[in-house]
Formats: C-alpha cells, structure tokens, sequence
C-alpha cells in the first residue's frame, strides 16, 4: 500500500473546494445553532441566540489555549509542533477526564471567528505543521466561520480534526473536503460502560459510524517524507485497567469494518482524574499495569492491524 503524499503535491483539502463553497458551510453550519443537532446528544438549544446546550457552549466557542503542541503524535508535532486550539466544553462527561477544567467545569474564554481566526494565523507564523482542533465536535460552526476567515488570509496548512468520535453526521458532512486529518478516539466498546462513565450510552455506535465516514472521506493516514501526517485517519484509544474500555472489540472492529491499514495510538497514559475516586468507580482508580498495556497491543495485533504510533516500555 502506498501511504505517502509528496510535500510539494500537497494542498490542504479547504483551499481545493469551489469558489465560495467554504463560506456556504459556514453559514449553513451556523443557521444550526437555531435548534442545535451538532451532535448525538441533539439537544435542540437555541444556540444562535447564546443559550448553552449539552456542551455547555452557546453562540460563541469558548477557547482555554492554543500553543505549539510538542506531546502529539510524532506524526503530528515534527519538529516544530502541532498547532493546538483547546476548545471549551464538551458533549461527553468522562468522569476521568484529564481536561476536566477546560471540558467541565468551564475555564476558558469566549471567541469570535476573527480572534480564532487570529490564533490559525499566529500558529502558522510560528512553524507549527498543522492546525489541531482540539475538542471541536460542538463548535462545527464556528470552527467553520473561523476557516473561512483564516483561509483567505492565506492560511495553507492541513487541519486536523482532534475528536471524541461523539460527531452527529450532519457536522461530519460539513466537513467533507474541509478536514484533511480525522483523530478519533474510540473510547468504549461496551454501550453499558459508556453509559456510566461518559453519560452516552449510545457512544459505542455513534463512534463506529463517526469513524466509518471519517475514513471514507479521508482514507488511511499518508505521510509526506519527513514522516508528517497530510491525510487519512488515526485512531486514539486509551487504555483502561481492567479492560474497562473494551479494546479487543475495538481494534477488531478497526481492523475488519475500517482498514487492516488504520493507523492507531494505544494510549498509557490513564491516571484516575476527574470524578475518579470520589464516586463508585474505584475498578479504575489506578494506572493501567505493563501486562494490560501490553494485552492491548496483543489484541491489535490478533486482529491484524500494524501502523501504531509508539510501543511504551513500562
């Protein structure tokens, strides 16, 4: 299989649409917020005119940082980083998140198009190798007013699309030709378990759909020749103790309904964070142990997939 794309062929996917198409989106994406589906949750809010829905976020996305990112994937960061927005708020309510501040309990500012606009351009003047929309699955719109801005002040580098997998079809079609790099997670196979520690139970297979379109729009992840991710999808999953996650029916699910090509970051670095340890889920308030770590990776590999990120040594 060929997985490279030449630096000198590569343009970013939103700066090959037709004239004015982009803008369209963009408008479309914020009519919406009138009764908002932006995501799974549906929630119906009035967003257009400043209600918050399920994420907590209303007409405006609210943004806690942005920054060259030196703890991406290698893939993304290269040498000089990954351009990291980090939205506020979020869809889900991962009882161990390690972003509770920023996606629960609110920290972070209000931002028009202009001023995230602003952070695009400035992260591109910086060197960094891509733009990395962080936690962006209930801010499509602004997201998308924000490109158009950033696009025609000549922004040209590849977005990537850092997400929850939580994303309705309606956003995902908005960003057919928009995004050039999806970054799901799959957090949880098992509906019940996502139930309790997300509040969703129907995680499990609005994820599988998310990443099914994801992958038909973009591919597998090509790289040009510095080892840089241009195109295609890879797949985060963090790995649970007790393998509360479900990681064998994920990567079998990778591997047989997406791509034995997927590339995929088996994550260790879980550490009980957020509601863990001050409510009834004490079966993950520890880190995960090298022989969990390392049955994830069996499990990859009984199903057959190969591209992984890095291999950690407990």
């Amino acid at each position: 299989m060929d997985f490279f794309i030449a630096r000198r062929d590569f343009e970013p996917a939103y700066r090959k649409l037709p004239a004015g198409e982009l803008r369209r989106r963009a408008e479309e994406a914020a009519a919406g917020l009138a009764a908002c589906t932006f995501c799974p949750r549906r929630c119906g809010t009035k967003r257009l005119e400043g209600l918050e829905g399920a994420c907590r976020t209303g007409r405006l996305a609210q943004v806690a940082s942005f920054f060259p990112h030196h703890g991406e994937e290698d893939c993304l960061r290269g040498r000089r980083g990954s351009g990291t927005i980090f939205f506020s708020g979020c869809n889900l309510r991962c009882v161990f998140c390690q972003n509770f501040d920023i996606s629960q309990a609110g920290r972070g500012a209000e931002c028009d198009a202009a001023a995230v606009a602003e952070m695009m351009i400035e992260l591109q003047e910086l060197g960094c190798h891509n733009i990395n929309w962080v936690t962006p699955e209930h801010v499509v719109p602004q997201v998308l007013e924000a490109l158009v801005l950033a696009a025609d002040r000549g922004l040209r580098l590849p977005v990537v699309y850092n997400t929850s997998a939580y994303d309705s079809p309606e956003s995902l079609k908005l960003l057919d030709g928009v995004v050039d790099i999806y970054m799901p997670d799959f957090k949880f196979w098992d509906p019940a378990s996502a139930r309790k520690y997300l509040l969703a139970e129907d995680y499990p297979a609005a994820a599988r759909e998310a990443i099914r379109e994801m992958h038909r729009q973009t591919g597998d992840l090509k790289m040009d020749e510095d080892g840089l991710a241009r195109r295609g999808v890879l797949v985060r999953h963090l790995v649970l103790p007790g393998g509360a996650a479900g990681t064998r029916g994920i990567v079998n699910f990778l591997a047989r309904e997406i791509s034995i090509h997927t590339y995929v970051n088996l994550m260790a670095q879980y550490r009980p964070a957020g509601k863990v340890g001050a409510g009834s889920f004490g079966e993950i308030d520890r880190p995960i142990t090298a022989a969990e770590y390392e049955q994830a990776f069996a499990d990859a590999d009984a199903a057959g997939l190969y591209r992984f990120d890095q291999r950690l040594r407990f």
